[in-house]
This record gives C-alpha cells, sequence and structure tokens, in this order.
C-alpha cells in the first residue's frame, strides 16, 4: 500500500497511535488488572489506576498519559526502523507481491510484523515494567519476558490480523486516494 517513505512514516503513525493504545488498555485491564485491584484495594482497574495515581514504569508509579507517549515513541522508532522494513522483506521472500494475491500478501507482511515486533517490544516493556524495587534477577527478566510474549503475542497475532490492520488500511486509502487518483 505505501509506495514511498513519506507514505509509509505516516501508515506507521496510523498503525502505532491505534496499537498503542490497544495495548496500554489490554495490559492495564487483562494482564494487570486483577492484580492493581488487589494492590489498591478497589472494585474496579480504573479506580485502582486513579488511587495509584497511574501505572509503574521504570520503577515508579506514572500518569497513564505519560505510558502511552513513553510506549508510543519506542514502538514507532521500532516499526519504522524494524518492524516494518524487516516484515516486508520476509514476506517478499516467500511470496511474489506482483503474482501474489494481495491479501494473501498484507497478510504474510502483518504475521511477519507481529512476528518481528512482539518479542522485541516485550523485552522492551519488561525493562519498563519490571519490579525494579526488589532488585533486578536475570531469571526474573527473563520469565517476564516470556510471559508478557505469551500474553503480547495472541492479542497482537489477532488484533492487528482482524481489526488493526484492515482500520488503518481503510484510513489510509482515505488519506491518499485523492492524491493517487484512485
Amino acid at each position: 500500500m505505501p509506495r514511498n517513505q513519506f507514505e509509509r512514516t505516516v501508515f506507521a503513525l496510523i498503525t502505532v497511535v491505534i496499537t498503542v493504545h490497544a495495548f496500554v488498555f489490554y495490559s492495564v485491564y487483562v494482564v494487570n488488572g486483577e492484580s492493581l485491584r488487589q494492590m489498591a484495594g478497589t472494585a474496579s482497574v480504573l479506580s485502582a489506576v486513579s488511587s495509584i495515581g497511574g501505572i509503574f514504569m521504570f520503577g515508579r508509579v506514572m500518569p497513564v498519559w505519560s505510558v502511552v507517549l513513553v510506549e508510543f515513541c519506542i514502538a514507532f522508532v521500532m516499526e519504522c526502523v524494524y518492524g516494518g522494513p524487516l516484515s516486508f522483506r520476509l514476506a517478499v521472500k516467500n511470496f511474489d507481491p506482483e503474482k501474489t494475491h494481495p491479501v494473501i500478501f498484507e497478510t504474510a507482511v502483518i504475521c511477519s510484523t507481529v512476528a518481528l515486533m512482539v518479542p522485541a517490544m516485550s523485552l522492551i516493556a519488561m525493562f519498563l515494567y519490571y519490579p525494579y524495587g526488589n532488585g533486578f534477577s536475570a531469571r526474573v527478566a527473563l520469565v517476564q519476558w516470556l510471559r508478557l510474549m505469551c500474553f503480547n503475542f495472541p492479542f497482537a497475532f489477532f488484533s492487528q490480523l482482524f481489526f488493526i490492520q484492515p482500520f488503518v488500511r481503510t484510513v489510509f486509502r482515505a488519506i491518499f486516494a485523492r492524491k493517487r487518483g484512485e
């Protein structure tokens, strides 16, 4: 879909804005919701986040907006430098974009992106959310990373394949359709 660097950057920007918000919501409510509720002694996750004053990141409590901003910056750089270019190369290794149906090729790119980005972003998230107050342990870090990958992979795969990427492609087409004369 994107034909030049500007379009690839816009595509990545739209994707990351949606994906980061989805993942922050997912990680706060689904992955860590029960522990946040128990820690704060509240009935809802939203009440827990409010009473704690935010979310733990870098070993301290930070407001939710700053967590979203940090994750957005990291994910955008990772998508532009690592995920996007490598996923396209992986898809091209297995499918010829000229001969393969566009849906199949786009699906291969999405699957490649998920396969590359989930381990990388889970590793980064492990360092961002590691409980540094207890000291650092390589074993605990490895377990946290594997745990995050197990939680994140199914969510990333299904949300990207069936919701986020179809929506992003629709928005992208709407933005660039007049410019291209489509």
